[in-house]
């Protein structure tokens, strides 16, 4: 009672103390001046390799940050995409003289932070061991230990992560993006695949190194509590013998935008919403007049929860948790980009919104009180980013590398807060394409590709990996290939139909990953139709499943739930452990060829199924082998859309039939996205397994 009388009576003076002032809350604030920003010069001197050191003495804080970075420019990498980044991973390896757990333990002994990159690297720490911080970054540069065994291990997560993002619907949009904007061949748009990362070798790495690690057009930042001369001497120390191999920077031809506005559209049927990027080529260099005025009707397009498209999409709408914008600038050819993840169901209208406020933009001058607003946001953001020592130490790198005013950032808000209506006007009309612009739309193409195709803008067919899809290809008919003919083909190919009919059960051991647990998983199928799944740790049942034909439950972690009516009537329109048997024989089944599509690789028939029960599934069909290597499936569960895919591959013979030892559930469910990978150990057919089982 105590507590709530304290409560009260502070929140009664907190009440008296607003009213005294007379605030008026129906009202925005009037904008403050614009904060004044105060930076150093750095002193800088050029080093006998080439390197060019930079130092800002700031002694605010017993604290120095550096930073190293080679200015190689867009790299061009061909089959062996993928082999700087890995390369950039590789240096992070440990040194010819300390192992990784060796250097990563001597970067935590002095509470430092030492990491390294394709482009160079970093290293802060406490002034009193920035010295040691700042040599075992040299260390890692220049004498990186290249094993085998990172190498591996390294190719190896690559791998694993490529195949997780497969079904990752930002993922896809963010390489398929780039990938149609600049062109595959380009070096800024094209991606490492499967087939390129398997193409690497650990001397590919090593060449990469041997040619792109080096003093030649690189620039040396250190910012903090330390002396230039100081400086200075450290940098000679650990890098005035450093040597490498001449850069150039790259010459690249310029990329048309689209002459008229297309759709680009790529299919994912695992996907719950649809990812839209509307975006064009920008040539737009910070030393240009226009910068500052791109960046502030970038701001009140999509800069954030303030802005136009935020306001439209989610606010207005309810298209979405967010839309935004955003634009680069450089010495090549950059993004303009506006998006969001929007539901499937209002692609459409999420596609005429985009181009509605671009075009809005364009067209109208901006109101006084806007522009104003957006110049106070854009002001207390830049200062507050000024607190980040590694963003002010670029700066000064940035000055060089761009050919900028010495007093560029010094006079930043002063620029910022010249800007005009007209130049808005001006820099949308110049910069943010809205008549000739390419919207990329990720998604599921059955539930929108339709109300698209009304929009009146051309829609191209792309995969995932931005390969243009004809209408031929997607067609099954044109295949010359019917839904029964891939079925039997399936069938025979795991062993024919009285093979697969004399299969009474399935005994299946398991390992499974999941959050970087391990769990022993045991899956058994009984003829017709039951099935069970326990999923163990230690010993401890963690997760179960059972159905024996009549009811089923699904328990995790003591709680346990009872299937439903309608989902046991689905599993009951299933007579066979093997489906597609039921497919081929029940007529209340549709299967119907979609056509073909890149899965995991390989070229695939792609079979939506329609179950007696009205629920469809698309499953995927190898060209080459026959087998299944892949099923979908999407449903609804408290509003909350949610769609499942099974990966199946490693296929082996056990007894009479085929079975894939490797299988792999992702789970999409509110824009998250978890992977279980299970690999099996042991396959039992028509023994260990009794009807008991699945009570």
């Amino acid at each position: 009672m105590k507590k709530f009388l304290i409560i009260t009576a502070t929140a009664f003076l907190v009440y008296s103390a607003e009213a005294q002032v007379n605030i008026d809350r129906t009202k925005r604030p009037e904008p403050g001046p614009a904060p004044v920003i105060t930076l150093k010069d750095p002193v800088i001197y050029k080093l006998a390799n080439g390197i060019t050191v930079l130092v800002v003495e700031d002694h605010k804080l017993p604290r120095v940050s550096s930073s190293f970075y080679i200015d190689a420019g867009p790299i061009k990498e061909g089959a062996k995409a993928g082999v700087t980044s890995l390369m950039g991973q590789m240096l992070n390896e440990g040194t010819k003289d300390m192992s990784k757990a060796a250097f990563d333990e001597a970067v935590d002994k002095i509470g430092a932070e030492v990491s390294l990159t394709a482009s160079g690297g970093s290293a802060t720490a406490l002034t009193r061991y920035f010295s040691q911080a700042f040599q075992l970054m040299g260390k890692a540069i220049k004498n990186p230990a290249f094993t085998d065994e990172s190498f591996q291990k390294l190719k190896s997560l690559t791998l694993t992560g490529m195949k997780s993002d497969e079904k990752n619907v930002k993922a896809v949009s963010s390489r398929v993006v780039k990938a149609l904007a600049y062109g595959k061949q380009h070096p800024l748009g094209e991606f490492e695949t499967e087939e390129t990362i398997n193409n690497l070798t650990l001397a590919d790495i090593k060449s990469a190194y041997q040619k792109y690690i080096t003093p030649s057009r690189s620039y040396l930042t250190i910012i903090g509590d330390i002396k230039p001369e100081a400086a200075k001497a450290l940098a000679q120390t650990v890098f005035g013998t450093f040597k490498g191999s001449p850069l150039t920077l790259p010459t690249l031809a310029p990329v048309a935008n689209p002459a008229k506005t297309e759709i680009n559209l790529v299919d994912m049927s695992n996907a719950v919403q649809s990812e839209i990027t509307v975006t064009n080529l920008v040539d737009l260099k910070m030393s240009s007049p226009d910068y500052f005025a791109v960046l502030l009707a970038n701001q009140i397009l999509g800069g954030g929860s303030e802005s136009r498209l935020f306001t439209n999409l989610r606010e207005k709408h309810g298209f979405t948790y967010g839309a935004y914008s955003g634009v680069q600038a450089g010495r090549f050819q950059n993004l303009f980009t506006s998006s969001a993840a929007v539901r499937t169901a209002k692609t459409d209208s999420a596609v005429v919104e985009f181009i509605n406020e671009i075009s809005r933009l364009r067209n109208e001058k901006v109101s006084d009180e806007e522009l104003a607003n957006t110049k106070a946001l854009y002001n207390g953001q830049f200062a507050l980013g000024l607190e980040n020592p590694a963003r002010t130490a670029s700066f000064a790198r940035n000055i060089l590398i761009n050919g900028l005013p010495k007093d560029f950032y010094k006079t930043y808000l002063q620029k910022v807060n010249a800007v005009t209506k007209e130049d808005i006007q001006r820099v949308a009309q110049k910069y943010f394409n809205s008549s000739n612009t390419r919207v990329v739309v990720v998604g599921n193409t059955s539930q929108m590709k339709e109300s698209l195709s009304k929009l009146n803008y051309p829609v191209k067919m792309y995969d995932r990996y931005a390969n243009s899809v004809t209408e031929t290809q997607k067609s099954g008919a044109a295949l010359n290939v019917k839904a029964t003919d891939v079925l039997n083909s399936y069938v025979t190919a795991m062993g024919g139909a009285d093979a697969l009919k004399k299969v009474n059960s399935i005994f299946a051991t398991m390992t499974m990953q999941m959050q970087g647990m391990n769990l022993a998983v045991q899956m058994k199928n009984m003829a017709p139709n039951m099935e069970s799944m326990t999923m163990s740790m230690g010993g401890n049942v963690v997760m179960k499943s059972s159905f024996n034909g009549t009811s089923g439950y699904q328990q995790q972690m003591g709680n346990k739930k009872e299937l439903t009516a309608d989902e046991i009537k689905e599993k009951n329109v299933v007579k066979s452990l093997f489906e597609q048997l039921d497919y081929l024989s029940n007529p209340a089944f549709k299967a119907e060829i979609k056509g073909t599509e890149k899965v995991n690789g390989s070229d695939a028939y792609k079979l939506v199924v329609t179950y007696p029960t009205g629920t469809t599934k698309t499953e995927y069909y190898d060209v080459a082998s026959k087998l299944l290597i892949r099923k979908e499936e999407s449903k609804t569960t408290n509003n909350v859309a949610a769609t499942t895919t099974m990966d199946y591959s490693d296929y082996k013979k056990v007894g009479p039939i085929m079975y894939p030892y490797s299988q792999t559930l992702t789970i999409s469910a509110g824009g998250q996205q978890q992977a279980l990978e299970m690999k099996a150990s042991d396959v039992k057919i028509n023994e260990g397994v009794a009807a008991t089982d699945f009570q």
